[in-house]
């Protein structure tokens, strides 16, 4: 089983960026929870960073001939990108929504989810913990 993981801007500052607001882990802490908790649930994880909508969109496509299933955190582009919620649509494979933080305790327009329109789940308010949660979230949704 083998798991697109997509995170989109300024995930890359996680430790920088309000630590209030999303803690003081880094990205590459973030990235090294994945592989454990990948390796636990016994998955393959590809993931993927990036500031620009359009390759995150081309990671999604890329997704439909690799993986079985998506996991995205759009950051910013959750409320702004409907060519990310058309990605995940064209592509139609079992996706899980991601944010670090409890969007439902932030700006009222953070309210707003584009991409969560196409999945099947939403993890927020975990910190980065949620990537575990999404992981085992999507293993199950996968074996039925």
């Amino acid at each position: 089983m083998k798991f697109s993981i997509i995170n989109g801007p300024n995930l890359n500052m996680l430790g920088i960026r309000e630590p209030a607001i999303y803690g003081n882990t880094t990205y590459a802490d973030l990235v090294a929870l994945i592989h454990q908790a990948a390796k636990e649930e016994e998955v393959q994880v590809e993931i993927l960073q990036s500031n620009h909508e359009g390759m995150l969109v081309d990671e999604i496509q890329r997704a439909y001939d690799k993986a079985d299933g998506i996991i995205i955190n759009p950051a910013a582009y959750t409320h702004t990108s409907i060519a990310i919620l058309d990605a995940l649509k064209a592509v139609a494979l079992p996706a899980v929504e991601v944010h670090i933080s409890n969007l439902n305790e932030r700006e009222s327009f953070r309210q707003i989810s584009y991409a969560g329109q196409a999945c099947f789940h939403t993890v927020m308010g975990q910190g980065i913990e949620g990537y575990r949660t999404a992981i085992k979230i999507l293993k199950q949704k996968l074996l039925g």
